[in-house]
């Protein structure tokens, strides 16, 4: 912390009213919002495409918005919001009741987003004008148009903190299906703070563009760390890379939270387009394509800090610049705090360098799926579902998902591991691959290949190209060439989506 300048000296009667917020709230984000209000109040907290805020003026804001919305502690409250101001008053309003917010994937469809509401027994949706379609009848729809008239129409006036500490529920991403209720913990104290600031140099008073949705679990922890630093936010409601650039360079932006494939959109615009001043482009949510970490670090410099973790796992370990030029594909080193096992399917440790199931605990595990159902615990680990393995270093690497692995001939296969492979050729611009069934060796793969607008490249090279690196039981049996690859709304690819 000190390192990170949040112990630097201040007004005496300020850092005394900033622990006292923190005291009585606690480290959720209607106590950070008011330790960092009491130690800064002029300061900008959050800037979008409309307005700008100071820590006071949010503060003031969001307290009225908690006395405006029809809700109470306990209640459940949907927010379906791109990144912006309102979405951030939104959030803090319905945790300084003591109530639960809900943060909805923008991506889901009207049938989902149906469910979703059942499921979780949502009281009100706030949301952005543009989904009011979507919403249908739902009875309880509160357009962020309609926040300000609300905001205004009651005064002024100190919250107390509930009795009740609200909890929000993140929604698993819904790539294999309907979304489920991940319950959050909220933070006990400084340490996870200090577990992510030492490993990624976040510095108090950053300038920060929030880039990952913050209905996301990264996004939201950005969030969370942001407010913790007095940090001033930057945010856009759709990811842009021209726009955003422009963004970073008007608001004089430092630091940027992402996810890979905004990244990948970076790495699309012309040579010389970086921003002056970024000392850490952090990302998550998904596997860095192979050679992009590379690739970006060449650009932009050795900014890039890699975060692997989960809704359900927050984070398991970060991958710092040094980590990613040694090798590019490790998902890095657990942080203080932080456990990671890689284990077999019997639940034993297996040897450095092999393949098993990774286990990771902390102090952030989730508090379990809001219908009732958990993930498996091994000596309190929580199962990622991921499989991996650890080298010599003590580096993690993510070999691929459980329930992606496919026996082909008898041998165990890993698509990502071919995806990565392909990633590597200049031709490529994304690249998914899964496991289909084969008559002959019972599962086989097929690559989806969206090639760059200038490449050109034939089924037959890629398959030679996988030959002459992998084993015959990789080399990809069907090769599909798509103008785009499906994602959802946080860029992780839809794998249920591609054609058969």
């Amino acid at each position: 912390m000190a390192r990170r300048g949040l112990l630097v000296p201040g007004v005496p009667h300020r850092v005394v009213q900033q622990f006292a917020e923190l005291h009585k709230w606690g480290f959720g984000l209607a106590g950070e919002l008011r330790q960092a209000a009491a130690r800064s109040p002029g300061r900008v907290a959050v800037v979008d495409e409309d307005r700008s805020l100071t820590y006071g003026e949010l503060l003031d804001r969001s307290s009225r918005l908690a006395t405006a919305l029809p809700v109470v502690a306990g209640d459940r409250v949907g927010v379906l919001c791109r990144n912006s101001v309102a979405m951030i008053e939104t959030l803090i309003a319905v945790t300084s009741v003591g109530a639960d917010p809900v943060l909805i994937n923008t991506g889901l469809s009207a049938a989902q987003l149906g469910a979703v509401a059942t499921a979780q027994n949502l009281s009100i949706i706030v949301h952005d004008p543009a989904f009011s379609e979507v919403l249908g009848d739902f009875p309880g729809g509160i357009p962020t148009t309609a926040l300000d008239p609300m905001i205004n129409s009651v005064p002024s006036t100190p919250l107390r903190p509930p009795a009740r500490t609200g909890r929000t529920i993140v929604l698993t991403s819904g790539t294999t299906g309907m979304p489920k209720g991940a319950q959050r913990p909220t933070p006990g104290g400084f340490s996870p703070l200090c577990s992510i600031i030492d490993r990624i140099p976040l510095r108090a008073g950053v300038r920060v563009m929030i880039a990952a949705p913050l209905f996301h679990t990264w996004g939201f922890a950005g969030l969370q760390i942001a407010l913790a630093l007095r940090a001033t936010v930057v945010l856009r409601r759709r990811f842009e890379p021209a726009a955003a650039l422009d963004a970073m360079r008007a608001n004089q932006v430092t630091a940027l939270i992402a996810v890979p494939v905004m990244l990948q959109s970076l790495m699309e615009l012309p040579a010389g387009t970086a921003p002056p001043g970024l000392n850490v482009a952090a990302v998550s949510g998904s596997a860095l394509p192979g050679g992009l970490a590379t690739r970006f670090m060449d650009r932009y410099g050795d900014v890039l800090y890699n975060l692997y973790g989960s809704t359900e796992a927050s984070w398991a370990s970060i991958a710092t610049p040094a980590d990613l030029r040694a090798a590019p594909d490790t998902a890095g080193r657990p942080p203080h705090g932080t456990a990671v096992a890689v284990l077999d399917f019997d639940g034993r440790p297996v040897p450095t360098g092999e393949t098993g199931r990774l286990f990771v605990g902390n102090e952030m595990l989730f508090e379990g799926y809001t219908n009732g159902s958990a993930r498996e615990l091994r000596d309190g680990l929580l199962a990622t579902g991921d499989l991996g393995h650890v080298d010599a270093a003590g580096r993690v690497f993510v070999d691929g998902r459980e329930d992606d692995m496919i026996v082909s001939g008898g041998e165990n296969v890993f698509p990502g591991e071919v995806e990565g492979l392909l990633a590597d050729l200049p031709e490529v611009l994304e690249v998914a691959v899964i496991g289909v069934s084969d008559l002959e060796y019972g599962q086989r793969l097929a690559a989806y290949v969206v090639l760059r607008e200038e490449g050109t490249l034939a089924a037959d090279a890629i398959r030679d190209h996988v030959r002459r690196n992998r084993a015959r039981f990789c080399v990809p049996r069907d090769i599909v060439f798509l103008p785009s690859l499906p994602r959802n709304a946080t860029g992780k690819v839809l794998k249920r989506e591609l054609p058969r």
